[in-house]
């Protein structure tokens, strides 16, 4: 269930989706229909995901794609139904990773951003994100999980408030959290990052880290993900739930 909490209501930033991946880890499933499309409980999942974002105060959002990317367009078209007004950033011929996705992206998603990956559903308070990525001063911001590496391996170290250490390849015993999946950057973190080039959105996360750029705040309710069977099969039983509430 959503966190909640007694803020004003704010106007948020538009969200870019990083939804242009290959989707190796789940062929055949995702040979010949992107990840974003695959059917989850009777509708893609990007129809579940849209949804949520607009349900938590979205109302902008652009979809960064990349393979198979035209189904998801034809798909989700200008987003009216979902109550979203959707644009969309191609990574055209050449795969530019998270980094190079984003910064492609940068003339459609204004002064501020939040940064949701393709396949993670993310039922948390935005709102609540953002006023702590305000508070901070800082002009990226990192959501972490107390993991404890029981849905993925725990890749942060958070403490008193702070994110003390993040790697995906260098890991520490005293990492218990995990990047929850949801972001918020200031334009300028990849205005002067090269274009046209591959970057990957975790090199980014360090290196703000390391110049004391990086804020972080800690989510309370877990992350659903499609990036495996196992994911899918409990965003299923987590999106069952809630309709029978």
């Amino acid at each position: 269930m959503q966190e909640r909490n007694s803020l004003p209501n704010i106007d948020l930033p538009p969200v870019a989706i990083l939804a242009g991946g290959l989707a190796t880890r789940l062929r055949p499933l995702t040979e010949n229909i992107p990840k974003s499309l695959l059917p989850i409980n009777g509708r893609p999942f990007i129809d579940h995901q849209l949804r949520l974002l607009r349900r938590a105060g979205i109302r902008h959002v652009v979809l960064c794609v990349g393979f198979l990317g035209q189904q998801i367009i034809e798909y989700v078209g200008n987003g009216s139904r979902f109550g979203l007004h959707v644009r969309y950033s191609s990574e055209g011929e050449r795969l530019l990773g998270t980094g190079g996705a984003l910064k492609r992206a940068l003339p459609l998603l204004g002064p501020e951003f939040f940064v949701l990956y393709g396949d993670s559903y993310l039922d948390c308070d935005y709102r609540a994100v953002f006023a702590a990525f305000r508070a901070s001063a800082r002009p990226a911001l990192m959501t972490v999980f107390r993991n404890e590496n029981q849905w993925d391996t725990s890749n942060v170290e958070f403490s008193d408030g702070s994110i003390r250490a993040y790697s995906k390849q260098q890991r520490t015993p005293h990492m218990h959290h995990i990047d929850y999946g949801l972001g918020l950057f200031q334009a300028a973190v990849f205005a002067d990052l090269p274009p046209g080039l591959p970057l990957d959105l975790a090199a980014i996360y360090q290196n703000l880290l390391q110049n004391d750029q990086l804020a972080g705040y800690e989510v309370k309710t877990r992350f659903y993900e499609i990036g495996s069977r196992q994911g899918i099969e409990e965003l299923s039983q987590y999106l069952g739930q809630q309709v029978a509430v």
